[in-house]
């Protein structure tokens, strides 16, 4: 199984003409997920054809050649058209906010955001937007979500490792990254990237909760890192909700007070939103903390047993 995505999810691209939104619609194409039509009033009725080579787990049943994808005027045509369910959104910070309330307004399940560099303003206005109508966000600023051999929506490598029992939840796009490799041989329910900026949609309780009632994820893997206090209130939740397995890395522990680094919610000042802080409210509640991304698959490898 996996959470929020799976191969029955028909996945359309907002921005999927732009030269972003062509590289990753393709490498999607490439991973076997089901791209039914891209979005832009500008060329509504035009099709985009993708040279198609597959790529990762199950790559050798799929045939690589042209795939034509049509693009469509707004996103309530093509979910009418095609019976998507889910979009991404590739299109620049300042269309950003209008791409996710039309996305919401039709009556999508899920909506990833991509886009870096979204204003907080937008932000807070489209996660409420979306919120209150039930629609799950994903983002901003972040790789997206795997369900490795199913689905991938967003710029996630979908050649780093196949599916099996780890579910992982980070901020971080490139650590993410790492800690699929790192566990490769192991394999994953799905792999979520919910982006580091102040305002997002999908938070670590959010997908920790999905894992927790996942029958075939047997550990939880969850990596934070400075700023805010969004690992702390994870720590609570799993004391409280959580009986599988946790293991979890918090980047940062170097970074300098008072100074942004990377992300725009990774900053700390004082001893609020400190690696240290985050390590020390995590190991309270019995969740094991790895101090390098190596160091936190080896964990998690002695959790499982292999």
């Amino acid at each position: 199984m996996s959470i929020f995505l799976d191969r029955n999810s028909k996945v359309i691209v907002q921005g999927m003409t732009g030269s972003e939104g062509r590289k990753h619609t393709r490498r999607m194409l490439g991973a076997g997920t089901n791209v039914v039509g891209g979005v832009n009033p500008r060329k509504a009725g035009a099709s985009v054809e993708f040279d198609v080579a597959p790529i990762g787990p199950g790559a050798e049943e799929r045939e690589a050649g042209a795939v034509s994808v049509p693009v469509f005027g707004s996103v309530a045509e093509a979910k009418e058209a095609t019976g998507a369910n889910v979009s991404v959104v590739f299109v620049p910070p300042a269309h950003t906010l209008g791409a996710v309330i039309e996305a919401v307004d039709a009556g999508l399940d899920l909506v990833v955001v991509i886009t870096e560099g979204v204003p907080v303003k937008d932000a807070t206005e489209f996660y409420t937007y979306a919120a209150e109508r039930g629609v799950r966000l994903i983002g901003p600023n972040c790789p997206g979500i795997i369900s490795p051999g199913q689905s991938n929506v967003g710029i996630t490598p979908p050649d780093i490792t196949g599916p099996g029992r780890v579910g992982l939840v980070s901020k971080s796009g490139t650590l993410t990254y790492q800690l699929m490799y790192e566990l490769a041989d192991l394999g994953f329910t799905t792999c979520i990237g919910i982006g580091g900026d102040p305002v997002i949609g999908t938070t670590h309780i959010d997908a920790i909760k999905a894992f927790e009632a996942d029958p075939d994820t047997e550990l939880i893997v969850m990596i934070g890192e400075i700023g805010g206090d969004a690992e702390e209130r994870a720590a609570a939740y799993i004391s409280e909700h959580v009986t599988k397995p946790v293991v979890a890395y918090v980047a940062g522990f170097t970074a300098p007070e008072g100074k942004t680094m990377g992300h725009a919610g990774a900053i700390v000042s004082g001893s609020s939103g400190t690696a240290a802080a985050k390590k020390e409210a995590l190991e309270a509640v019995g969740v094991r903390v790895g101090k390098t991304p190596s160091q936190t698959a080896a964990i998690a490898r002695e959790i499982l047993g292999v």
